[in-house]
């Protein structure tokens, strides 16, 4: 046994006495317990707990102990609390990634990492194609929004070039569902293009930049293998893409005979329109490939009610984060405190409130720590296509991803509430603990297809991802700011670890909330639906 993995054991038999249930739980057990699994799960023991490694799986028994200590029973494969997952981890030949220019005054080179990024490809160890381009703004086609960035351009055989991102136009949640890379994916395949290039503009440079999504470049890619063998949600019609920079944009416009800033100003404007670039592009690279093993963590705690107890709500939350990388500040342990060691230990003491109840509520609770979220929410998108229970049965998905707990907090933002009849639970629960519901006040992020509730969306459950907002009972306190701090300087690096500022009352008070809103959806007579006409609700509502 290796010093991490011992070290990790031990601290797991250490923890197990604080999971014991209490019948009424106060105030300062709950923060006892968040403190705990919260500083666990981001020791440095745990080396960012990287989906597929030993540290990772250390985790994953750390919950499953946690949950049996509670009583809560296992809800795994094979009467356990584990749920395999087989993973292909793709590694990129970064030396091998080729992006070459064929313009009218003959061919240029890009460089890696100065101006490209590549993934592996996780279906063929070798690629190569050579196309025309063609830029077609953002690669969304919406037609319920009147948008068709594809109208006129002809890409079969094609490589796209197109913005990350949606229209700033489009209403917050419509505009997060079309940035996704998997939407712009199958839509580019419909279409005919056989590779992708990807841009990125002002805003979002300002707010990632090139700098640092070159960080750690190059690490290797998972995507989970079905049953029969397949690789999930694979697009072997896109025979290559690539991610550009600044640098490389503008190096590939003005081979074009373009204007990188002018494409820039467009953008920015809400109308870059598209057009064919005189020129023809090569993407070429090798990837090895292995295989790897990594554990959802599935927990239930059966309904009381014999019809209801058939139904599932679920808890989510993602245990993996993003291991051990380029140092930052001389540390190269990404702990992922907040992201999302927090979540977890918030799931956790919402579990142990459910034991704490006098009797059970009506319907079933099913607590469910995943993998590769930061992967492409991987271990969610499994467990949504092969739950360990009837896939009819799960009726709403509560999730719980990086809450931020940087002042003390007085308002809450919930994410996709307002699609269906969680609103109502979700209102109620505010108000059982005294905060109030904001708006999403960061549309560009786009958070609502960023975190695991998206993979029971995607399968037609009504569900709801909840995030502390920027209101704060402390005077002076500009919650905006310190949340755009955050995210710029310490989420995704080494520093979102032990000794970040965490205002534990509201910890505490966001556990609560999140355990009203389930207790409310599980002893509801009705299961959740999705709201007539709905936007997502059309598109995957069974």
């Amino acid at each position: 046994m290796n010093r991490h993995r011992a070290v990790g054991t031990l601290a797991v038999v250490a923890l197990l006495g604080l999971a014991a249930p209490l019948a009424a739980q106060p105030d300062a057990a709950l923060e006892a317990g968040l403190r705990a699994h919260a500083l666990f799960l981001a020791d440095d023991a745990l080396r960012g707990r990287d989906t597929g490694t030993p540290e990772y799986e250390i985790a994953a028994r750390y919950v499953a102990s946690e949950l049996r200590a509670l009583g809560i029973e296992p809800a795994g494969a094979d009467g356990g609390y584990l749920q395999p997952v087989r993973y292909r981890r793709s590694l990129l030949d970064a030396g091998s990634a080729r992006v070459t220019l064929h313009a009218a005054g003959g061919d240029v080179d890009l460089a890696w990492k100065d101006d490209f990024l590549m993934d592996g490809d996780a279906t063929r160890e070798e690629l190569e194609v050579t196309a025309p381009v063609v830029f077609v703004g953002y690669g969304v086609e919406a037609p319920e929004l009147g948008w068709n960035d594809f109208e006129g351009l002809d890409v079969a055989g094609k490589i796209v070039l197109e913005f990350r991102g949606a229209p700033a136009s489009f209403p917050h949640n419509e505009r997060a569902y079309y940035s996704s890379g998997r939407t712009k994916r199958q839509l580019a395949v419909e279409r005919g293009a056989v590779g992708i290039l990807t841009l990125s503009g002002r805003d979002r440079l300002e707010r990632v930049p090139w700098e640092r999504v070159t960080r750690n470049a190059g690490r290797p890619e998972l995507a989970w293998i079905d049953e029969d063998g397949s690789i999930a949600d694979e697009t072997p019609e896109i025979r290559g893409q690539a991610s550009l920079g600044p640098s490389g944009a503008r190096r590939l416009l003005a081979a074009a005979g373009a204007d990188y800033e002018a494409v820039l100003d467009a953008e920015a404007a809400g109308t870059p329109e598209g057009f064919e670039l005189p020129l023809e592009v090569t993407l070429s690279s090798r990837t090895a490939h292995e295989e790897v093993e990594a554990s959802n963590v599935v927990g239930l705690l059966r309904g009381s009610d014999p019809q209801l107890a058939a139904e599932h709500v679920v808890y989510s939350a993602h245990l993996d984060h993003v291991g051990v990388g380029a140092p930052v500040e001389g540390d190269e342990i990404y702990n992922g405190l907040y992201d999302n060691a927090m979540g977890v230990s918030v799931m956790l003491e919402v579990a142990r409130l459910f034991t704490g109840l006098d009797e059970a509520p009506r319907r079933s609770i099913l607590f469910v720590a995943v993998g590769g979220e930061e992967k492409g929410l991987l271990g969610s998108d499994y467990f949504a296509h092969h739950p360990t229970v009837a896939p009819e049965s799960l009726v709403a998905d509560v999730n719980l991803d990086m809450p931020l707990f940087l002042f003390p907090i007085t308002d809450v933002i919930a994410f996709g509430a307002e699609h269906s009849d969680l609103q109502g639970p979700v209102d109620a629960a505010a108000r059982a603990v005294g905060w109030t519901l904001s708006e999403d006040p960061l549309p560009e992020e786009t958070l609502f297809i960023r975190s695991d509730q998206y993979s029971f969306v995607r399968r037609g459950v009504p569900s709801i991802f909840v995030v502390t907002g920027f209101q704060s009972s402390r005077p002076g306190v500009d919650g905006q700011a310190v949340w755009r701090d955050f995210l710029s300087t310490t989420y995704h690096t080494p520093q979102d670890q032990a000794g970040v500022a965490v205002d534990w009352p509201s910890a505490v008070r966001f556990t609560r909330l999140n355990f009203e809103i389930g207790r409310r959806v599980a002893d509801a007579d009705e299961a959740p639906r999705w709201n007539d006409g709905d936007f997502f609700g059309r598109r995957f509502g069974r």
